[in-house]
């Protein structure tokens, strides 16, 4: 079976397009700035040259009409005709309360996907959009929505209710939902897998650091708290979010500044984070350039981000009553061993026993940065949502055929 995994953005759509019967990637791609005339396709077959196309894509339809395009084209295409693709599996930030798996797409589906716009309006109308371009492309294909949140469905009341007025919970479904939760299982389940334990036994803290950051804290098997919250933007300091901070920051700033609601939002989204304290950049590779010539900001901003990221994981070592593991995966929890560094240097309390030439090691697979006889083992492992998007395709479209 041939599963197209798609990730549609309100401007972008990113896709990678595997064959089930060994999980391999015959393609990859992109497409940027859709809805502009210089719309960019870069498409990467495995085997064959990448291709870097520019034109006019003004909409996701025809986004997704030219990465069929490129996926059947008689040189750089991977199969013969669209009827090679067996399946489209989707991801969706935000699923709510109705969903605690993925999900085969029907009408009920679209619907609930649209009831839930108001708790991610940065990212499920534009998942929509990606979903409603295959339909018109294909619409005798099945497709699959896989959600950022349905993993951590199982917190527990204490964990994700706010300490607010109970009638914003029941009229309008206000709680921590959490984020990044196909990151946060993949590397789990992957975690168990290189110590060759039981997950059911473990207690992991998962610290999925990106451009984007969260923190998981799984036990049973099951997430237990997550940092992030009803959106996106609690939790961990980010590359432009700010992370928790004082709720009662944004009636002040919005007075003193003048703001209104969506300015403030912008605010807190868009101009926070790494960006705003470093006043440089939201990308932690010039951060860590800039420390190393001495500027004071880009250290202060990585200490911060540093400090953040500790401090969740202690909680949650707290949480739980102990830890067995912490994983660092993402962009940056996957390559910034001074951060990684920093971090462990100040964990030996739970039983981290630090290793620096296996930190300092580069590698694309698994591997562990503490000693063997570490308390605390300390992993990276690359995450790979996409692979687990396609799995949970495979798996629900042979159900039903079955």
């Amino acid at each position: 079976m041939n599963i197209l995994v798609i990730n549609a953005g309100s401007s972008s759509l990113k896709y990678q397009f595997y064959d089930m019967t060994d999980e391999s990637v015959l393609a990859k791609g992109r497409v940027e700035r859709i809805g502009f005339e210089s719309s960019i396709l870069v498409h990467e077959p495995a085997g064959k040259p990448d291709v870097r196309h520019v034109s006019e894509i003004l909409d996701h339809k025809t986004a997704v009409r030219q990465v069929l395009d490129h996926l059947v084209h008689a040189d750089h295409g991977v199969i013969a005709t669209i009827k090679d693709i067996d399946a489209v599996g989707h991801r969706v930030v935000h699923g709510g309360e109705s969903f605690s798996e993925s999900v085969i797409v029907d009408v009920q589906v679209k619907q609930e996907i649209r009831d839930l716009f108001d708790l991610a309006p940065l990212h499920n109308p534009a998942h929509m959009m990606g979903i409603d371009a295959v339909d018109l492309n294909m619409p005798d294909v099945p497709q699959v929505v896989v959600f950022d949140t349905a993993f951590h469905q199982t917190m527990p009341l204490k964990s994700y209710l706010y300490p607010i007025p109970m009638v914003l919970y029941r009229k309008h479904k206000i709680r921590r939902y959490g984020f990044h939760g196909t990151s946060h299982m993949y590397v789990a389940e992957r975690a168990a897998e290189f110590l060759d334990r039981p997950l059911e036994q473990l207690k992991l803290i998962t610290c999925h650091i990106g451009n984007g950051a969260s923190c998981a804290a799984i036990m049973d098997g099951k997430s237990y708290d997550t940092s992030m919250g009803m959106t996106p933007l609690e939790g961990l300091m980010m590359g432009t979010r700010s992370g928790d901070l004082d709720p009662a920051i944004v009636p002040l700033a919005m007075a003193k500044h003048e703001l209104n609601v969506s300015e403030v939002n912008s605010m807190l989204n868009k101009h926070s984070g790494l960006q705003a304290v470093s006043g440089l950049s939201s990308d932690l590779r010039e951060i860590m350039e800039a420390m190393e010539e001495g500027d004071k900001q880009a250290t202060l901003a990585f200490d911060m981000y540093e400090y953040r990221i500790r401090k969740y994981i202690g909680a949650y070592a707290a949480a739980m009553n102990g830890v067995d593991v912490i994983v660092f995966t993402a962009g940056v929890g996957e390559n910034a061993s001074l951060l990684r560094e920093r971090i462990c240097e100040q964990l030996t309390y739970l039983g981290v026993t630090f290793d620096p030439n296996r930190n300092n090691e580069h590698s694309v697979t698994d591997r562990r940065i503490t000693s063997d006889d570490s308390r605390v083992q300390v992993l990276v492992i690359p995450t790979n949502e996409e692979l687990v998007i396609a799995r949970d395709t495979y798996r629900l479209v042979n159900r039903r055929g079955d």
